[in-house]
């Protein structure tokens, strides 16, 4: 069987890619390159699917909006 997760990826001050996955809360990883940032959330998405049993929340990606406050 097949799953599909939404990634979201940021970059921090350090210049660190940083990924989270929604659906699977406290999952998240980083790294210097994207192509290693990849390898390394496909692995933390195994872990966490281990630690809960392989259950995540059914939502579904829409999109990402930025928004700028007046400060």
């Amino acid at each position: 069987m097949t799953r599909q997760f939404s990634v979201v990826i940021e970059r921090d001050a350090a210049g660190y890619y940083v990924a989270s996955v929604p659906t699977l809360p406290g999952c998240h990883t980083q790294a210097k390159s994207l192509d290693k940032l990849m390898a390394r959330v496909r692995e933390a998405v195994e872990l966490c699917l281990e630690g809960e049993g392989g259950n995540s929340q059914a939502l579904e990606f829409v999109g990402g909006q930025k928004i700028t406050l007046a400060s």
